[in-house]
């Protein structure tokens, strides 16, 4: 499957690269050529950045999964207006990454806040908080819990398919970050953590933590 954000760019692509290749051979001129490979190159580079494969999520209404294909590249207590004492768990998702998001932990959306902020490496810790970014606050009989997606150095775009009161569940696609970025994920500081700092995780699929 392909994300459908990623449709209009594959489009574009592959018409732009199909018109230079026939100006190309009309013409007879290698520096369109040169450009055809260029388009064409990403075009392909696209149609695989925006994949969109299926995930078997594990069940259990304890788990929670990881929202995001990447690195744990932070595990840290902090303090949260929603949740108490907390952990937030930090995941890096490279240009290489599946871009599409999933829900960590079935519930209700009870608030979404956008951030409008800097571009600073997503590797960075202050990138949590400085970035442009979209915090969900979700809900259910157990815990609260928020995840957050985060723009870095090259992402420029935060898609969410969420809406407030909308119930979901576990592993259900909820939004992509376009080019490369983070998602942080937030829990009380009961949830005990099942990974380490360096794992790597994948969407819908890994369990990082487990409610007690």
């Amino acid at each position: 499957m392909i994300a459908r954000e990623g449709l209009k760019i594959i489009f574009t692509a592959f018409v732009l690269s199909f018109i230079l290749l026939m100006s190309a051979l009309y013409f007879d001129l290698s520096f369109l050529m040169v450009l055809f490979w260029i388009v064409f190159g990403f075009f392909l580079f696209s149609m695989w950045f925006f994949r969109d494969p299926e995930r078997k999520t594990p069940a259990g209404e304890n788990l929670i999964v990881s929202p995001a294909d990447g690195k744990i590249v932070a595990i840290r207590p902090e303090k949260d207006d929603d949740i108490g004492n907390a952990v937030r768990v930090s995941i890096f998702m490279s240009i290489f990454s599946v871009h599409v998001n999933r829900i960590p932990l079935g519930g209700i959306v009870k608030n979404m806040e956008y951030s409008k902020g800097r571009f600073l490496s997503a590797m960075k810790p202050e990138a949590s908080f400085e970035n442009e970014h979209n915090t969900v606050l979700l809900k259910n009989e157990k815990i609260n819990l928020k995840f957050s997606q985060i723009a870095g150095l090259i992402a420029r775009r935060i898609v969410s398919y969420l809406h407030i009161d909308g119930e979901v569940k576990t592993g259900e696609r909820c939004g992509l970050i376009k080019f490369g970025s983070r998602v942080d994920v937030v829990v009380p500081e009961t949830v005990k953590i099942n990974v380490q700092i360096g794992d790597k995780v994948t969407a819908g699929v890994s369990i990082i933590g487990v409610i007690q």
